[in-house]
């Protein structure tokens, strides 16, 4: 089977999000971020997750997509926020995950903020190359 184009791999994505967060397909952007702007909460990655395994016929283990197991770690996160080697942690295991130039020190809890629909897209690139 032939690699699909990052317009499929989108047009994919952008319904998985539309059903999963029943949002306007106009809203579903790449920029678009899932929690700020899609207004997706913890439980509704659960739901996008499954609906991306279906739509791509993939196995997303847990943990891989949406970094979790990284924030229990006190060298990658101090005070609630991220350090040099949280950062590049996150660099490593999640290179489809693209943070501001200005990320250490950002508290854990922004960093949901940065999941946006093209990450998702970068994701399943990465998971099917």
């Amino acid at each position: 089977m032939s690699m699909p184009t990052n317009e499929e791999i989108f047009d994919k994505v952008k319904d998985c999000l539309i059903n999963a967060l029943d949002v306007d397909g106009e809203d579903v952007v790449l920029e678009a971020s899932l929690t700020e702007d899609l207004e997706a909460e913890s439980i509704d990655f659960v739901d996008i997750v499954f609906r991306m395994e279906k739509a791509f016929d993939i196995k997303i283990p847990q943990g891989e997509l949406f970094p979790q197991e990284l924030f229990s770690n006190k060298d990658f996160v101090q005070d609630g926020k991220l350090t040099a080697a949280g950062i590049g942690a996150l660099g490593k295991d999640f290179p489809y995950l693209v943070l501001p130039e200005n990320a250490e020190n950002m508290p854990v809890s922004d960093l949901a903020s940065h999941y946006n629909v093209d990450m998702l897209v970068r994701y399943i690139n990465f998971k099917l190359s």
